[in-house]
């Protein structure tokens, strides 16, 4: 399995518009994930970040060029996006295939001390309730004291009425800052498939449990707030939002 640099760079490009569609302000975000990391990690000489869900490294290449003394672990079930990641962004991070809540990916991290901070933008929302739950337990477990957990992602509000006006003054942001021309989750996909160039990928991501759409969760932000505090972090803090995209901030 391999794919050359011109590949990588189409699809890679391809996923990054695609993924405007779904994530509001999504450069934005990400720079306020770097943020975060700059201020949590401001007395480090050389912080250990863990990116979640990394898929074909957009927030790793990201954390990368804004904190270059950084070294990145980054992690994902999918082996084609994966693939991509280290023609791509080869440089960015140290790519683990693991499945997040499943047995033994802690320890596929291949990591010798706690990180600062473990990472996730737009990813954990694919996780089923009770994966997700055994997440942040073990992310609480892994990181050093006073470390965070950043996760980047949809939290809608309990009240209905609440989540709605989120929910529409977000697809209206989105709506705007759209080009046009972005492919949308499926044709992504689907066109991929038909590149003889990602043959080997496709079959690798075939022969792989766990890399098809499951059931995820549509938790709402208090649901989360609860969840991290029963996995043992300290308190939860919401740093940036607009519409139901929020980055929220446990702390270890």
């Amino acid at each position: 399995m391999g794919v050359s640099m011109a590949t990588a760079e189409y699809w890679v490009d391809r996923w990054e518009r695609q993924q405007r569609r779904y994530a509001i302000g999504r450069e934005e975000r990400f720079s306020v994930i770097a943020d975060v990391v700059e201020y949590v990690t401001r007395d480090r000489p050389a912080p250990l970040l863990v990116d979640l869900g990394c898929g074909p490294g957009s927030l790793a290449a990201r954390i990368a060029r804004r904190v270059p003394r950084a070294g990145i672990v980054a992690v994902d079930r999918d082996p084609l996006l994966l693939e991509l990641a280290r023609t791509h962004h080869a440089d960015a991070a140290r790519y683990v295939e693991a499945e997040l809540g499943g047995t033994g990916w802690i320890d596929a991290l291949g990591i010798d001390r706690a990180p600062d901070a473990v990472l996730s933008a737009t990813a954990l929302h694919c996780l089923p309730v009770h994966a997700l739950a055994l997440t942040y337990r073990q992310a609480a477990a892994l990181l050093r004291p006073g470390g965070v957990l950043v996760n980047a992602d949809h939290f809608p509000d309990d009240d209905a009425r609440g989540a709605d006006l989120a929910a529409y003054v977000g697809s209206r942001r989105m709506a705007s800052a759209l080009a046009g021309d972005e492919p949308d989750w499926e044709s992504w996909w689907r066109e991929a498939a038909r590149d003889p160039e990602l043959a080997d990928a496709f079959a690798a991501r075939g022969r792989c449990t766990g890399t098809e759409d499951g059931p995820g969760n549509d938790l709402s932000l208090a649901d989360h707030v609860r969840l991290l505090r029963e996995a043992g972090f300290r308190s939860v803090s919401t740093v940036w939002q607009y519409g139901e995209s929020r980055v929220l901030v446990a702390f270890a």
